[in-house]
Parts: C-alpha cells; sequence; structure tokens
C-alpha cells in the first residue's frame, strides 16, 4: 500500500528533524524543504498529499507560498497544515485566508495531538485522496494503492524504481522532466548517482511496456516526459 506523502516545510532544522522522525514512526512517507521557493519546487514534483508548512520561512514566506500553490491546479487541492509561532487570531485567520486547512501554533507542545489533527485532515479529504491513488493515460494505469501498473490491462513486472519513474511521470503528462528531477522523485533525493543513471531505468521500463514504451517520450537536452 502506498504511504501517505507529507512535505514538511521547515527552517529550523532540530524541529524539521523532529517532525520527520514522528511522522517517519507513524508512517508516513515524508520529504523536507527548508525555504519557500525549495517548498513550491518540491510540492510541484512531488505532490505531497499533505504539506506542514511553516510560516515564517527564508526567500519566500509560508503565506505567499500557500498562495502560490492554491493558484496552481496540480497543488490547488493539497492539504496544508501551517505552523507557526504568530498565535494571534488575526494571524490565524490570515492563514485560513490564503487557502490553510489547519493552523498549529508552534512551540509544538504535543505531537500525538498533531499525528490526531493530520488524520482528521486526511480523512475529512478521503474521497480526493483515494481518487488520485490511481493515475490512468493512454491505456496505461498506475494504481498507487495496490502498488500495480498495466497496459490495456496487462500487468507490468516494474522495480520499485521503476514504478515510481512511471508514476511520476504519468501524473503530469506533457510536462518535461529532468534527469535530476526523476531521480530525486524516483532514487530519493539521497541517493548518490549520476543522472545518466536515468536512461539505463528507462530504457528498461520502455522494453517493460512493449509499444506503449513510446509514450515515454525523450526531451533533448533535458529528460523525459509522458506523451500528453
Amino acid at each position: 500500500m502506498s504511504k501517505i506523502k507529507v512535505l514538511v516545510v521547515e527552517d529550523y532544522k532540530p524541529l524539521a528533524e523532529t517532525l520527520e522522525y514522528q511522522l517517519n514512526r507513524a508512517g508516513y512517507e515524508v520529504l523536507r524543504a527548508s525555504d519557500g521557493r525549495e517548498a513550491i519546487q518540491q510540492a510541484k514534483l512531488a505532490l505531497p498529499d499533505v504539506i506542514f508548512l511553516d510560516v515564517d520561512l527564508p526567500v519566500l514566506s509560508g503565506i505567499e507560498v500557500c498562495k502560490q500553490l492554491r493558484m496552481d491546479p496540480n497543488t490547488q487541492d493539497t492539504l496544508i497544515l501551517m505552523l507557526s509561532a504568530l498565535g494571534e487570531e488575526s494571524d490565524q485567520v490570515v492563514g485560513f485566508a490564503m487557502g490553510a486547512d489547519d493552523y498549529v501554533v508552534k512551540p509544538v507542545e504535543s505531537y500525538k495531538v498533531l499525528l490526531q489533527r493530520l488524520k482528521a485532515l486526511l480523512r475529512r479529504r478521503e474521497p480526493a485522496v483515494q481518487d488520485s491513488e490511481q493515475y490512468s493515460k493512454l491505456g496505461v494505469v498506475v494504481d498507487r494503492r495496490r502498488f500495480v501498473a498495466s497496459v490495456d490491462g496487462e500487468i507490468l513486472k516494474l522495480t520499485k524504481s521503476e514504478f515510481k519513474l512511471l508514476e511520476t511521470l504519468i501524473r503530469q503528462p506533457g510536462r518535461a522532466f529532468t534527469r535530476a528531477e526523476l531521480v530525486d522523485s524516483a532514487l530519493g533525493e539521497d541517493t548518490l548517482v549520476l543522472d545518466r543513471t536515468i536512461d539505463v531505468h528507462i530504457r528498461a521500463l520502455r522494453k517493460k511496456m512493449n509499444q506503449a514504451g513510446d509514450y515515454i517520450e525523450t526531451v533533448r537536452g533535458i529528460g523525459y516526459r509522458f506523451k500528453e
């Protein structure tokens, strides 16, 4: 079963590490960003289910990040839980006005309570989460919940990396991904590999997809995309 993906956006490293630990322990897949610009890039690339978003961030504030994500069709429905040391009612009103789904005042006094609030948000959005567990295009289907991919009903025998590559590409048909982005998405951002490693995975994936492998198009000088 595919894990719920949570993006933690927090520039204070001890808190970011604690949040990552607590979320991993609770069974979530965790990504991290430490400034507003990186948060937007990560959100658009990884399309997380939930974002823990600090308000006071370098480069772009959490309020601006929330505003931009809500304007993008690919992230407009992503659950956003704001974290802020600003606890006045007016601060919370601004956060909700920008599109936050919940607002938690720092310091976090109870991580158990925070995780329960996360679960409550996910239950509220459950139908939307269910819909996003499966992606299909041109007869190719990727089912995140069952960890199964198929072409015209025929199950593909993919490795974990091949599956994540196909999932990343098919979620945003027509978007050109750089090799570096695909390394981060399919192999993990901490993986020390050459960008060209992705070429090897793409060749293997295309071969397993037979004729449907042509739907994964090479974008010269950039990387790859799934046919729109």
